[in-house]
């Protein structure tokens, strides 16, 4: 048996004893029929970037048949405001790889995420998930290689102060109970999570842990694990609905929202990446030093930074996120380990000496490789992101660097070996163009690169267009300075966004 289906806690999986990405509509079929299945539901992502719900009761197997083949109608002018009312009839088509038991439901219900087919039944060319594919494909014809990525998904609890074992404020990193009041529901996250397909690294409790109002604010993160590109976005997609429904079952209120209020940390989503090629790590050379390609591709992200955060960054808030002497980046440069920088490369098991004898010396040293687990960082993006588009644009933008001769000399200009805020760095400070301050900054800068993001029809004109114009209604040109010393304000609109994305 293969050991990764012995250990998959997808039922799914363990039942079909199959990989995901294996499959087929028969294998549906035979699961819906031998374990009890009354409902089929298809989830999507729409324009305000949570996810849609279709449900089905299976009637007889000729209708659970068709629509497994068939999917759907639904309006897409409902979905997304850049689809005209007078031709928005559109097609959902589940994707059997993404099908899990539906947690919640009391009647035994298999969900699966769908994609967007037009009239025609062509995948819609604006269509964020369509979106991501073409962006791989097209990085994958450029440069012959795959992008992987994963998610640091942070969010805050809120729920009554029980009075007992206070936490410290902003000191709630890596917390345990009981002064993390939380741990148990975050664990019952990432369980349901993976039992939904999310491939998850570990959880913990983060920075931000505060008392207002007889409420408890605890900050938690649940990291997952480098995977293909499509599959790291449908992951958050559903550990954000997963994390939303058992709070709302538990009584809680969660937020992912960028900014909570003035002096409290924020909560950020951290897109880590690896560049792949025939399941070989391309991030490191062979003395396990950042390679060149790694280098290029992260030049390729910092050109176009500014306008991923149009895609990253939707709401005013998220620019309360980016400001300065936080640990979220402002200046458009990359370093090592260094959390002040835009991307960053963290610690990648890159070093000879074997950690695991030292600590355990009945253990033998039988390392025959170094795993394979260096990334790199983008930190400026939260969770009022279209995750497809926000990748999508990732990979877009490492591929552009791959098409010029001079990204890996330029790599050199954008790194920043010590803190970007050190008074050393002055003068390098002032070399470095900055992101974004307010959103309509963002569709101004998505307008000045649009062409870089269309090309190979990967974004399509719709797309940007409906993307910059709903940036524009936020008229939050110079918000941040207004609201400056203005707390209430300044909570007033962290309320208004406070369930954003």
């Amino acid at each position: 048996m293969n050991q990764n289906i012995k250990l998959c806690p997808n039922p799914v999986v363990a039942f079909l004893q199959k990989e995901p990405t294996e499959f087929r509509k028969s294998d549906i079929i035979r699961f819906v029929e031998e374990n009890g299945i009354r409902m089929i539901n298809f989830m999507y992502p729409a324009d305000d970037n949570r996810l849609k719900t279709l449900n089905f009761v299976i009637n007889d197997a000729d209708y659970l048949d068709s629509i497994l083949t068939y999917g759907e109608r639904v309006d897409g002018s409902s979905l997304f405001p850049f689809i005209e009312a007078g031709n928005s009839d559109l097609y959902v088509i589940p994707r059997y790889a993404t099908a899990f038991v539906d947690p919640f439901a009391e009647i035994p219900t298999l969900t699966m995420l769908a994609s967007f087919f037009d009239k025609e039944g062509k995948p819609l060319h604006s269509s964020p998930e369509f979106t991501l594919r073409k962006a791989v494909e097209s990085f994958r014809e450029v440069t012959g290689m795959d992008f992987y990525a994963m998610g640091e998904l942070e969010y805050y609890v809120i729920s009554e102060d029980p009075g007992t074992f206070p936490a410290s404020d902003q000191k709630g990193y890596h917390e345990s109970a009981p002064y993390s009041k939380f741990s148990d529901f975050r664990t019952e996250c990432m369980a349901m999570i993976a039992q939904a397909g999310g491939k998850i690294k570990y959880g913990h409790n983060e920075v931000g842990n505060f008392t207002l109002d007889d409420k408890i604010y605890e900050q938690n993160e649940i990291e997952f694990l480098p995977v293909k590109a499509l599959e790291a976005a449908d992951n958050l997609m559903i550990a954000k609905w997963i994390i939303r429904g058992l709070a709302a079952r538990k009584g809680y209120d969660v937020t992912f929202a960028p900014k909570i209020t003035a002096g409290k940390a924020g909560s950020g989503l951290h897109i880590h990446f690896k560049i792949m090629k025939d399941g070989q790590n391309m991030m490191t050379d062979a003395d396990g030093k950042l390679s060149d390609v790694a280098k290029i591709a992260i030049t390729g992200i910092l050109d176009h930074a500014a306008a991923i955060t149009a895609f990253g960054n939707k709401v005013p808030t998220s620019y309360f996120r980016l400001v300065p002497h936080q640990e979220a980046p402002t200046s458009i440069c990359w370093g090592d380990r260094n959390r002040s920088v835009l991307v960053r490369v963290p610690l990648g098991w890159t070093g000879e000496l074997d950690m695991c004898s030292q600590a355990n010396p009945l253990e033998e040293d039988t390392r025959s490789e170094a795993p394979q687990k260096q990334t790199a960082e983008l930190r400026s993006a939260d969770c009022s992101a279209d995750v497809y588009q926000l990748i999508a644009g990732m990979v877009v933008a490492a591929r552009t660097a791959f098409e010029d001769a001079t990204a890996l000399r330029r790599a050199e200009d954008l790194y920043v070996n010590v803190n970007i805020h050190n008074d050393a760095n002055k003068e390098k400070l002032a070399q470095l163009q900055s992101l974004p301050d307010c959103c309509e900054a963002s569709a101004d800068a998505l307008e000045k690169d649009r062409a870089a993001f269309e090309k190979y029809e990967v974004f399509s004109p719709a797309l940007i267009d409906g993307v910059m114009a709903k940036l524009r209604k936020h008229n939050d040109a110079n918000l941040r300075r207004k609201l400056e010393g203005n707390p209430k304000a300044m909570l007033e609109m962290v309320r208004k966004f406070w369930h954003c994305g």
